[in-house]
């Protein structure tokens, strides 16, 4: 079964829209392992609210923190330390669908970053937005990934930019799994529609 991460080259770049569809082209379980933020209206509950499939299971965080900082930041001010060990994949016969926090190295605690609960069996899919400064940020996220031996893809959202897309494309080498448009309304209908369209290449991964 597969393991697939996905992570962003900045934070507000699309992950929680990129993981709902691939929980649904997959009928795939999700986990969040670190959550920050409005406890009431989570990642995971965004994913429940916009999947179709019965057969997804949502797994509990393995970090639940109350303010929309860096985990970190958000863990010191719940008086609390964010340790590796206790961030445990949830056992499942299902593919699992693991969605980051922020991006690559966004710190956990003073040592350890998001990159670090990575682990080495999964595929990392990339959600790049354009951006002034995305490009940067593309090429050191998917090249961080790369040498480091990780299978990575990149999946664009947002308004099509060819040249970014492109060059994006052609300096990393890396599988492009398509672009997520600009939708007025993101809901059950269209995370349907753009599992549909990408079920077969995320599949063959």
């Amino acid at each position: 079964m597969k393991r697939i991460f996905i992570t962003g080259i900045s934070t507000d770049v699309g992950k929680t829209i990129a993981s709902a569809i691939i929980v649904e082209a997959l009928e795939a379980d999700y986990w969040k392992p670190v959550q920050a933020g409005d406890l009431d209206a989570t990642d995971s509950d965004s994913i429940r609210g916009l999947i179709t499939n019965s057969k997804t299971v949502i797994h509990e965080s393995s970090y639940e923190l109350t303010t929309a900082m860096s985990p970190h930041a958000a863990a010191e001010i719940d008086g609390i330390r964010i340790e590796h060990s206790n961030i445990i994949e949830p056992q499942t016969e299902n593919s699992l669908v693991i969605e980051g926090a922020g991006g690559l190295l966004v710190p956990l605690n003073e040592e350890e970053t998001v990159l670090d609960i990575i682990m080495p069996n999964y595929k990392v899919i990339v959600v790049s937005r354009h951006y002034l400064g995305s490009i940067n940020h593309s090429l050191m996220t998917i090249n961080w990934l790369v040498e480091r031996g990780y299978n990575v893809a990149v999946l664009f959202n947002g308004k099509e930019h060819p040249t970014t897309e492109n060059i994006i494309a052609s300096k990393t080498g890396v599988t492009v799994l398509g672009r997520i448009d600009e939708e007025t309304t993101i809901d059950k209908a269209a995370i349907r529609r753009y599992a549909d369209k990408f079920r077969s290449v995320i599949q063959a991964l």
